[in-house]
């Protein structure tokens, strides 16, 4: 099901001016306007209340296979033309640099090179990426603005375990000017992806739903037991735009090893996990996302989930053409 309506008042004036057809009221003071024309579709569907559906971006390949043979690695190119030929993805989530910032921001940089090369931009495929695990503030500040000044439109933050490190990371999504703690000289190549000029972008590139009139959305995720001893004092964080069970990671939270070797789930305890975070997600009314399949899309968002993300390939092509539709998108 859809997520309750979000709107601040600010944002509730302004689209009642929309639909009267009077003035638009003024933005309040260190917001950006509200217009129709938006850059991240994802706050679009947000504001509609509508149900999202995103893919991981194809993998890069590398590494080995689990018989111990050498993966071939994927040409950027021909990862974005995968990508850009599957029409659906309401997003490209790539999940590259939660093992490191710095050590992965070149090879995510290629990709989404060859997607801008093939056509794409912000207004199109939105990236949102996974931001590696944060230790402080001052880390949070560094990596977060690295990945921004590339033209994501959002990040997820991982492994987050207080109210504390929620403040971090969306401090660093917002600039200094903005009363956050992100560089007012880390554009980068943002504004090319956008598609707008570094002037535009530095006034719409503010948080949602801080700002009505940002562009940038946080997705945080929590996968552990002292995350969940603290979901209600992250969830009330405010600026959080989606928040998500680590399902599987939660699995193995709540999974043993027998003698033999076997993996044993306490299925009632996980399960008892995602509804916390749901719990907190409908509380403080925040979206709630979940990492969805074909056999459990349908179920989930009738509880309330509302975001989802899938794996590259046929599976997930599935998963979203049935979300698309349940949602009658």
């Amino acid at each position: 099901m859809p997520r309750s309506t979000l709107f601040t008042a600010p944002t509730a004036l302004l689209l009642l001016a929309a639909c009267t057809g009077g003035d638009a009221a003024p933005a309040a003071e260190g917001t950006t306007a509200v217009g129709s024309d938006r850059i991240n579709p994802l706050v679009t569907l947000h504001e509609g209340a509508d149900a999202q559906f995103g893919l991981y971006a194809p993998s890069a390949g590398g590494g080995q296979t689990r018989d111990g043979e050498p993966r071939p690695v994927v040409p950027a190119e021909e990862r974005a033309a995968q990508m850009l030929g599957y029409p659906n993805s309401d997003y490209v989530f790539d999940g590259s640099m939660e093992g490191g910032v710095e050590e992965n921001l070149d090879a995510f940089v290629a990709f989404r090179d060859a997607m801008h090369a093939g056509g794409a931009t912000a207004r199109t495929h939105p990236f949102v990426v996974k931001m590696a695990k944060i230790e402080s503030a001052e880390q949070a500040t560094r990596e977060v603005a690295m990945q921004l000044a590339t033209g994501v439109s959002g990040v997820m933050f991982v492994e987050v375990e207080s109210a504390e490190e929620v403040r971090w990371a969306l401090d660093a999504m917002r600039w200094t000017s903005d009363g956050g703690t992100r560089p007012e000289s880390s554009v980068g190549t943002a504004p090319e992806y956008w598609g707008v000029s570094e002037a535009e972008y530095r006034e719409r590139a503010d948080l949602w739903p801080l700002d009505p009139g940002g562009e940038l959305v946080s997705w945080v995720i929590v996968e552990s037991r002292e995350g969940l001893a603290n979901v209600r004092e992250i969830a009330a964080v405010p600026g959080i735009g989606v928040l998500w069970p680590g399902a599987g990671t939660l699995r193995r939270v709540f999974s043993t090893v027998s003698d033999d070797g076997t993996r044993v789930l306490d299925e009632e305890a996980w399960e008892g996990a995602i509804q916390q975070v749901l719990a907190a997600c409908k509380e403080f009314d925040v979206a709630c996302g979940y990492p969805a399949n074909a056999s459990d899309i349908e179920v989930r968002m009738e509880q309330g989930f509302s975001v989802f993300v899938m794996g590259w390939g046929d599976a997930g092509f599935a998963t979203v053409e049935l979300g698309r539709e349940l949602a009658g998108r």
